[in-house]
């Protein structure tokens, strides 16, 4: 296995990943399922993000024998990853980010993950820290049943995904895709239009599988079932988060008024620009249930290695 691949400097992405499961207090970083029977509240929300995972598992070759290998290509804090293994699966995982990196060797350390009796070294639970274009393909040529995607995939360069998934997976074997896609909507300069960022365009992503060896299998739209985590993030924001922050706004104002304009003055001459960029797109309104579903399209996508 080649060597992890370090950067200490966080980025935003991985950021984003890690306030997310701070602040709303989940052990897992994707979107939920919310299907009707199932009431939209944060305390409903671990539930909903197991159904997602179960969802993606069902979609996957069965894990009858133990001989079944998936890698995770972006696998967060390695929860999904973890659920594999657990589940009979020879599963490795793959991130770029160092801190969710030590998230999911903690986890890895709680899973029973199968080990060769003769030589010790891991058949499953293998953490390559490394960007999806680093990954060793040499050593792994036809080597996984399948390759996985949990909202990851729109990390990663859309072209050169295809040719390292061609590689690495067995021919009849499975990529699987659960991720949202730009609509023909993006960049019509509505209201909401740059609200959300992120994904590849859907209708990009249907002609560059064309060039490749891989036949659609399946291709379900479920952004109806997922939209709601939208609304519960943005009731989150207004009616938690922007009142505390109002409340300590008053209270530093009141007690401490020189400092804290000084501090506020600070803030905006080195860091104003991206304050009101992250202002408008979380705070301004758009960033809506109703806006998501025009711009994106969340997608179930089950593709098969040709050959």
């Amino acid at each position: 296995m080649s060597q992890p691949v370090k950067t200490e400097k966080m980025g935003s992405k991985e950021l984003g990943l890690v306030l997310g499961q701070q602040l709303l207090g989940v052990d897992d970083l994707h979107y939920g399922l919310w299907e009707k029977d199932l009431t939209l509240s944060l305390s409903n929300l671990a539930e909903a993000q197991q159904r997602y995972t179960d969802m993606i598992v069902t979609a996957l070759p069965s894990a009858e024998g133990g001989n079944t290998r998936v890698i995770d290509i972006g696998c967060g804090t390695g929860h999904i990853l973890a659920q594999l293994i657990n589940r009979g699966y020879l599963a490795d995982g793959l991130v770029p980010a160092p801190k969710l990196a030590e998230q999911v060797r903690a986890r890895l350390e709680k899973c029973s993950a199968p080990s060769d009796k003769i030589t010790g070294d891991k058949k499953a639970g293998r953490l390559f820290e490394a960007t999806f274009e680093q990954f060793p393909l040499d050593e792994h040529s036809g080597y996984y049943d399948a390759a996985l995607f949990s909202e990851s995939y729109q990390y990663i360069p859309m072209a050169a995904s295809f040719p390292i998934l061609a590689h690495i997976v067995k021919p009849g074997g499975l990529v699987v895709i659960c991720d949202f896609f730009k609509t023909e909507h993006d960049g019509d300069g509505q209201p909401g239009d740059k609200s959300f960022g992120g994904g590849h365009r859907m209708d990009q992503f249907y002609a560059e599988l064309g060039k490749h060896p891989f036949t659609l299998l399946r291709d379900e739209d479920i952004t109806k079932k997922v939209s709601p985590n939208i609304k519960l993030v943005d009731e989150t924001l207004t009616q938690k988060l922007i009142p505390a922050g109002q409340t300590i706004n008053r209270y530093l104002t009141d007690n401490y008024p020189k400092t804290y304009g000084l501090i506020k003055k600070l803030f905006n001459l080195f860091l104003g620009k991206k304050l009101r960029k992250q202002k408008y797109k979380y705070f301004s309104g758009h960033r809506t249930q109703a806006v998501f579903e025009r711009y994106k399209t969340y997608r179930l996508i089950v593709l098969k290695r040709d050959g």
